[in-house]
C-alpha cells in the first residue's frame, strides 16, 4: 500500500483574527487608562473648588440686615422680661402645684424661654439694643402671688396668669412678624410665636383656662 504524506497546514485566518483582536484591545486598554487618569485630575481640580462653594451654601442666611424700628425694640424688651419672670413662674409649679398639668406647663414656660432668654440677649447685643434685666414690677407681683399659693389655689392661678399674659404677647408677635424690617427680629419673632402657642396649648390641656381670662386679652385688641 502507497503511504501519502500530509503537507502542513498553512497559518489559518482565524489565528489572524484573534491576534488582531488581541492587539486592538491591548491598545484600548491603554488609551483608556489613560483617559481614566486624565478625568481623575479634573476631577480632583473640580474637587478643589468645591469646599468653597459649599461653605457659601452654609453659610447665614440674611444676617443682621434691616432697620430696627421703636416696636421691633419694644419687642426684644418684652420678650426678656417674659422669660425673667415666667422662667421663676415655672419653677414654683413643680413645687407649689397639685396637678401633673401644671407641671408639666411649667416645664414648657421653663424650657421654651430658656431659649427664647438666649436667643434675645444675643440679637440684643448684635443690634445694639439694649434690655432690661429684672421683670416689670407687676410681673414681680405676680410671681409674688404665686410663691404665697399653694395646691389647687396655685393651679388656677397659674393658668389665669400665664395664659392672659401669652394672649396678649401672641397678638403683639403678629404684629411685629408681619410688619418688621430686620432679619434678626423677624426669626425672633418667629420663634417666640412658635413657643408662646406651644405655651397656651398647654395650658388649656389643664381644663382651667376661664372664659374671664379670654375676655380678658380680648378686651386688649385695638379696635
Amino acid at each position: 500500500m502507497t503511504s501519502h504524506a500530509r503537507s502542513p497546514r498553512p497559518t489559518s485566518n482565524r489565528g489572524r483574527l484573534i491576534a488582531a483582536a488581541l492587539a486592538l484591545t491591548t491598545v484600548i486598554a491603554a488609551v483608556s487608562v489613560w483617559l481614566w487618569q486624565r478625568n481623575g485630575s479634573a476631577d480632583e481640580s473640580v474637587s478643589a473648588d468645591l469646599p468653597a462653594a459649599s461653605a457659601a451654601l452654609a453659610g447665614p442666611r440674611g444676617g443682621n440686615t434691616g432697620t430696627v424700628t421703636a416696636l421691633d425694640k419694644t419687642f426684644l424688651t418684652k420678650v426678656r422680661q417674659a422669660g425673667l419672670w415666667e422662667m421663676p413662674a415655672g419653677r414654683l409649679a413643680q413645687t407649689h402645684a397639685s396637678s401633673e398639668a401644671i407641671k408639666r406647663a411649667g416645664m414648657h414656660l421653663l424650657e421654651g424661654h430658656s431659649k427664647l432668654d438666649q436667643l434675645a440677649r444675643e440679637d440684643s447685643e448684635a443690634l445694639n439694643v439694649p434690655i432690661p434685666d429684672q421683670a416689670t414690677a407687676e410681673q414681680q407681683g405676680w410671681v409674688d402671688q404665686l410663691k404665697n399659693a399653694r395646691g389647687q389655689a396655685f393651679d388656677q392661678l397659674f393658668v389665669d396668669l400665664l395664659r392672659a399674659s401669652h394672649g396678649k404677647i401672641f397678638i403683639t408677635i403678629g404684629e411685629v412678624r408681619a410688619t418688621t424690617k430686620n432679619s434678626l427680629i423677624r426669626r425672633l419673632a418667629t420663634q417666640t410665636n412658635n413657643t408662646v402657642q406651644d405655651h397656651m396649648d398647654v395650658l388649656e390641656d389643664t381644663g382651667l383656662v376661664k372664659d374671664a381670662t379670654l375676655d380678658e386679652v380680648a378686651s386688649t385688641i385695638p379696635k
